[in-house]
């Protein structure tokens, strides 16, 4: 980069949850299981004569480990992610989380945050249809009425998208869209039932779009559009904050997309450009976009192409965001099941962010440094953490302890370790506390007490849903410009790595760090 070019600067983050435990059904993995498990009980049925069951074994266990609402409000994570809560606190709360009680001397949990907000099941499927373009979902009339109302106290949803979510089918004509097909199938539809409606009534379909396109199946279809919709409702939500707002929508010129959807058909099949299509739901007129992909470092790749389109004036401001991964929807419940405990991956997750020129007091956005995993790196970890921290501070003069705090995979470790996952953000501290005791620092030993320490100073427990993009790094960021806005921090690091290897294409991983700075004009003002 020019180093007398103007150093771009993130104005603002916005977070979308939605609890969608009635969704964790067609996430990739419990989909995959619950078909086998129910074709295999039907063999076995027809072998022994009998009549077949309703419902698998398996699908009723899932069933009875869905949480509901409360519970999905309450959880720490969830509140650490809305900006209720700070991460730090999660190191004093005890595990299990997802059993925690308030004592009294916590505020209550809020769906609200100064970084987000989450939404329970019925509004979203709602909002599925807000965002259907092709009219590809059908609701039910007496759903839409119910869930209308919420619609309506929503602050983020206009006269004109509300009129989108129309009035709804009678039941009959639902019934009969839903049997047209091979439920499932190309052509067919796919049921959609909240948990809150215990008597699982059928509230809602989606249809598929072509009967020989795999890529137009329902289930992709429903994918791609919760993708779309949480994607436009993290950016309508950021646009709505204030200092986005004061800024002016109409200076959004590029989104740029991160997710983890492959929009597209069967001779594109990842064709794209959800990032237009976002922008369009959100009222972008003047804006255009595309879409970035690199597995899990997707977005910082697209904040490293937004900072430099605004650094060169390509555009005023762009905004990056990334939409839910429903695919990834009770990827680990296997060993959630296995511990009886709830099925945590039960919520999709959602990130927007605004890019834009130095406005004299947002956290500049150093792309002077950035760190690179490059062709040439290694694989390993610490090559990985060497090429991501270490080089890019070294260029700056700087020692590891410079930088107030490291984001890196901040997987929930409730989401992961039962299923054998591990804690994936503490590994990655544990690498980068070695890495900075043998360049010297920490007495230059790999001290038992001076590992742990800097972990703590530096690191923060796994608070995020396992949708990796999601995952990696951004989860902090909401808290990072809170601290380098009010003084707290100097710096705070975002570093994401790729499994580019799970496409099959290169046995390469990926990676990308970025070094956010304090902005300098905020030392000549009082805080």
């Amino acid at each position: 980069m020019n180093p007398n070019a103007s150093l771009p600067v993130i104005r603002g983050v916005r977070f979308l949850l939605a609890h969608t435990p009635g969704l964790v059904q067609y996430g990739s993995k419990p989909a995959r299981d619950l078909a086998a498990a129910a074709s295999a009980e039907a063999t076995a049925a027809g072998a022994a004569g009998t009549a077949k069951e309703t419902e698998s074994a398996l699908a009723a266990r899932l069933r009875a480990h869905l949480r509901g609402w409360d519970a999905a409000l309450a959880y720490p994570p969830h509140q650490v992610l809305l900006g209720n809560l700070h991460p730090d606190a999660l190191a004093e709360l005890p595990r299990p989380w997802f059993a925690a009680r308030p004592d009294g001397s916590a505020p209550a949990p809020s769906r609200r945050g100064p970084h987000g907000e989450i939404v329970p099941e019925a509004e979203f499927l709602a909002w599925l249809k807000i965002a259907d373009a092709a009219d590809l979902v059908s609701l039910a009339a007496d759903f839409v009425a119910e869930v209308r109302p919420a619609l309506e106290r929503h602050p983020l949803c206009t006269p004109a998208l509300l009129a989108r979510l129309g009035a709804g089918l009678p039941a009959a004509e639902l019934q009969a869209r839903l049997h047209a097909g091979q439920p499932g199938g190309s052509s067919g539809a796919l049921p959609v039932l909240p948990l809150a409606l215990a008597d699982g009534r059928v509230v809602g379909i989606i249809r598929g779009d072509h009967a020989q396109d795999a890529t137009l199946a329902p289930d992709v279809l429903l994918e791609n559009l919760a993708c779309k919709a949480s994607a436009a409702l993290a950016l309508a939500g950021l646009l709505a904050d204030p200092p986005a707002a004061r800024a002016g929508r109409d200076t959004v010129g590029y989104v740029l997309n991160s997710g983890e959807e492959a929009v597209g058909d069967r001779y594109q099949r990842g064709g794209g450009n959800l990032a237009k299509a976002v922008a369009e739901l959100c009222g972008l007129s003047g804006a255009t976009g595309a879409d970035v992909k690199a597995f899990c470092a997707g977005p910082l790749h697209a904040l490293l192409l937004a900072g430099g389109l605004v650094a060169a004036g390509v555009f005023p401001q762009v905004a990056v965001i990334g939409g839910c991964s429903l695919a990834k929807l009770g990827m680990k419940y296997g060993g959630h099941l296995q511990h009886d405990q709830p099925i945590l991956e039960d919520t999709l997750a959602a990130v927007a962010v605004l890019v834009g020129p130095d406005d004299g007091r947002s956290p500049r956005m150093r792309l002077d440094a950035l760190g690179r995993h490059t062709v040439a790196a290694g694989a390993s970890p610490q090559a990985i953490l060497a090429a991501l921290v270490a080089a890019p501070l070294a260029g700056l003069g700087l020692r590891f302890a410079d930088v107030d705090k490291y984001a890196t995979e901040l997987h929930n470790p409730e989401l992961t370790e039962p299923a054998g996952s591990g804690d994936v953000p503490a590994l990655n501290y544990r690498v980068l506390a070695a890495l900075a005791a043998r360049s010297g620092e920490l007495g230059g030993e790999l001290a038992p007490a001076a590992l742990p320490a800097f972990v703590a100073r530096h690191g923060m427990p796994g608070f995020a849903p396992t949708q990796g993009h999601i995952a990696s790094a951004l989860p902090f960021l909401g808290h990072a410009l809170d601290g380098l806005r009010d003084g707290r921090y100097r710096r705070v690091m975002l570093l994401a790595k790729g499994s580019l290897f799970l496409g099959r294409m290169t046995q390469l991983s990926d990676g990308l760090s970025i070094l956010l700075e304090r902005n300098p004009a905020l030392s000549a003002m009082p805080d």
